[in-house]
């Protein structure tokens, strides 16, 4: 029996005093012992003979034997390789970027989705606004609707390595369309309806597409969106585009000259073994989609992922952090813009049934998705932070309406989930759920920090960093420290990191190879160093706090303030319905912290209430939280995807033109950003 427990070698640093709470959650034996990560634990004991202590001991061997780490995922989860692997990792001579994994292996992910496939579930359940209750899809409809998928394809010329984009809601012909392009090898990317035409053309017009899959629209807060004659622009605005796929979401009789129609699509005769269906072995660090970042600060980095990295990703993240199992039902509300569409869909290879959702998350009101959680009998349910909050607002409480038998978690991600958000889930929704508050982003399409089902819920808190993310906070020296603030780096390559971002130069890892991918992450610390660009801390009780993107981070008197701490105490002031916090370094070495704040509908800002918020500042957090002025707007600006955008404010109030700090067709509300520009010389 062999033991791997080593004394953490940056425990050495001074703790700042932390106030340890009781946890709200804690997992029973029972629970423990049925999760895959205690089977995985095991399987570990009898075919490697190795035993690990607690989460912590199996966290730093997993990040300190890289290679049998991840050779264990890729054994415990048996992947199914066409040939083997020769190595399991190869670092370049320096950095990160360039690092091969398992090469020689050649696999496909829509493979390993189907062997999942069965007749005992669905393997989709799909709801909208437009339907009163969710309908299944059988294994053997997705089977023959993906094979005649296929069959277009390759008719329309389609090979490996090609592109093939969308631009639809989160219905099944996103997901179709998806599973036939990766069978054949080709590489995926998608854009949501809900984009600007002119940011849809900027993201896919770097990439070249061959194909193009669009919808005649989407629903939305109970209106029906055309969005035919944008689809018309896009196409013609992608000289690259052979062939157009036509969707007919909102108007089953509505067409468009010059492209085929979904029904003409699933006509396609398939001939063959299993519906005609077959799988296309590529290398492991074969592209398998293209995301984009959000474009806010310059032109959309077009960030690449590998088919083999994903595929283990997607294996270890669903099914050892979020306890994800065959049979289960998973349900992320998202948009085919947002990578967790694309991380969802991973739970496909876990042998899930996906749960998808077109429409608001308020439509008709906030208890929509609770409603479908119950008619689905979901056990995992996941969304975007701001939407729970949204319901802790409306004081929404499940617990009283629905039945939830089946939920067995609630995760949460896309920005820092407060402690009352924590509170919330367990007097609100459900006493006894796992709350699985997680953090990673585009770049890896995974998380880094997130859920372990052998730890405790503690408010406010990410559980941990997870298996095979080395992730530490470096203080203003670089290096790691505990109990207090920090630059969140990731230290150690993984596979789901990207291959490179589309149209970066060369890729051979010379100086002048990838330009755009180092400044992203390694232009602080250098090529070793992933800087992430979150502000964190790492808990003594192992667990970790987010306090907001590094560069919105406020600096006071010297002393960094996480964005996320104002926003905690100003938005449960009852006439707040939300916030935004930014600061100005003026000339002279002044620092000017103004607070943007949006009441309740008919109120207005008055003395009493600015006190109120310095106030909860104060006694919360200290008299350094407490802004220089305080100012009412109609609205905070948000990305689509939904983050707040602190970096174009500040740019503004520094002095910016706001049509030059970020893309309209980025944004939820372009028209918000104007606003600003009145307090320019405040």
């Amino acid at each position: 029996m062999r033991s791997f427990v080593r004394a953490n070698r940056y425990r050495i640093f001074a703790l700042k005093p932390y106030a340890m709470t009781t946890p709200l959650w804690k997992p029973s034996r029972a629970f423990i012992e049925q999760s895959q990560l205690k089977k995985y634990l095991n399987w570990l004991f009898v075919k490697k003979g190795l035993y690990f202590r607690d989460y912590d001991d199996l966290w730093d061997w997993s990040v300190t034997d890289l290679e049998a780490f991840w050779e264990s995922i890729y054994q415990f989860f048996d992947i199914q390789a066409d040939t083997p692997y020769r190595h399991i990792v190869e670092k370049p001579a320096q950095g990160m970027i360039g690092t091969q994994w398992f090469r020689g292996a050649t696999l496909n992910y829509a493979e390993h989705i189907f062997r999942q496939k069965t007749s005992q579930r669905p393997a989709l359940i799909v709801s909208s606004e437009r339907q009163a209750y969710p309908t299944e899809i059988s294994w053997a409809t997705l089977e023959r609707q993906v094979a005649a998928m296929l069959a277009w394809l390759r008719l329309a010329g389609v090979k490996p390595g090609d592109r093939v984009v969308a631009v639809l809601p989160n219905i099944p012909e996103a997901v179709v369309s998806f599973l036939a392009a990766n069978a054949l090898g080709a590489v995926w990317s998608s854009c949501s309806p809900d984009f600007g035409t002119a940011s849809i053309i900027e993201r896919f017009r770097q990439i070249e597409p061959k194909v193009l899959i669009v919808a005649d629209g989407y629903t939305y807060n109970g209106h029906a969106l055309d969005k035919t004659t944008a689809m018309r622009q896009l196409r013609n605005s992608l000289p690259s585009v052979k062939h157009v796929v036509w969707v007919p979401y909102l108007n089953p009789d509505s067409h468009s000259d010059k492209t085929t129609t979904w029904a003409d699509v699933l006509k396609t005769p398939a001939p063959g073994p299993n519906n005609g269906l077959e799988f296309r072995p590529v290398p492991f660090d074969h592209p398998i989609w293209v995301l984009y970042s959000s474009g806010t600060t310059g032109k959309p980095k077009a960030i690449t992922h590998s088919v083999g990295g994903c595929l283990l990703e997607h294996l270890k993240a669903l099914s050892l952090h979020q306890d994800v199992r065959p049979g289960d039902r998973y349900f992320w509300y998202s948009t085919t813009g947002w990578m967790m569409w694309n991380y969802a869909l991973g739970a496909m290879l876990a042998g899930a049934t996906l749960v998808l959702y077109d429409g608001s998350p308020g439509y008709p009101d906030l208890n929509v998705l609770w409603n479908l959680a119950s008619m689905a009998r979901v056990n995992h349910f996941g969304g975007g932070a701001a939407y729970f909050l949204s319901c802790v607002k409306a004081g929404l409480k499940p617990i009283d309406n629905q039945s939830l038998p089946m939920l067995r978690t609630i995760a949460s991600t896309g920005s820092p989930l407060p402690p009352e958000g924590f509170r919330w889930v367990y007097d609100s929704v459900k006493n006894d759920v796992w709350l699985i508050s997680l953090s990673g982003g585009t770049d890896v399409c995974s998380g880094f920090v997130g859920g372990s089902p052998m730890l405790p819920v503690y408010e406010g808190e990410i559980q941990t960093r997870l298996l095979g993310c080395r992730v530490e906070a470096f203080g203003d020296d670089g290096r790691p420290v505990r109990g207090q603030l920090g630059e969140m780096v990731i230290l150690e390559p993984m596979p789901s990191m990207p291959i490179y971002f589309w149209n970066d130069g060369p890729h051979d890892n010379s100086p002048a190879s990838n330009t755009r991918y180092r400044a992203s992450y390694f232009d602080t610390y250098g090529p070793n160093v992933w800087r992430h660009g979150d502000y964190i801390q790492i808990t003594p009780n192992k667990g970790v706090i987010i306090y907001g993107r590094s560069d919105a981070t406020l600096n006071r008197d010297g002393v960094r303030i996480g964005t996320a701490e104002i926003y905690r105490a100003v938005d449960s002031l009852p006439a707040i319905t939300d916030s935004l916090v930014v600061g100005i370094e003026r000339p002279g070495g002044q620092y000017f912290m103004p607070l943007f704040v949006v009441l309740r509908e008919g109120q207005t800002i008055t003395d009493a209430l600015i006190t109120d918020i310095k106030q909860a500042l104060r006694s919360q957090f200290s008299p350094r939280h407490v802004p220089d002025a305080v100012f009412q707007v109609s609205e905070i600006p948000y990305t689509i995807s939904g983050k707040k955008m602190e970096l174009p404010v500040k740019k503004i109030l520094s002095g910016d033109a706001p049509a030059t700090v970020a893309s309209p067709d980025t944004m939820r509300n372009p028209e918000s950003l104007v606003v600003f520009e009145q307090w320019q010389t405040v």
